[in-house]
């Protein structure tokens, strides 16, 4: 049988992360790092990928960027293409209060978009 591609066992960890909507984002990163190494991932936390380009978290070559706020969808894709233009970025997820539309890929990398509210079953206005 073959092995899980890094993303999809990083998805499936951060999947079961429970926070409310007033966690911090320290805490919800706390939670996401917990979920990552209880999954057995090797997660590096702020993880620098250029001069003064940070992703929160690194876990072989897929980036995790966690918002805790919703995003303004064009800064995001910026933000996103800067990292997708990283080596070491081989796929990106986004963890974010509410779903954003992005497109598949950005710079030939793969986004996945996980939205808190489907995921945590929040209810927000």
């Amino acid at each position: 049988m073959a092995e899980r591609a890094t993303g999809e066992r990083v998805v499936e960890a951060l999947r079961t992360v429970r926070c409310g909507a007033a966690c911090s984002e320290e805490a919800l990163h706390a939670l996401a790092a917990q979920a990552l190494a209880d999954a057995g991932l090797c997660a590096r936390h702020e993880a620098r990928l250029a001069p003064r380009c940070r992703i929160d978290f690194l876990v072989d070559g897929v980036g995790v960027e966690i918002k805790k706020n919703r995003p303004a969808p064009g800064a995001l894709r910026a933000q996103l293409a800067r990292y997708a233009a990283c080596a070491q970025i081989e796929e990106l997820v986004v963890v974010a209060p509410r779903a954003v539309g992005l497109p598949k890929s950005i710079g030939g990398k793969r986004v996945t978009m996980m939205g808190l509210e489907r995921l945590w079953g929040i209810s927000l206005p």
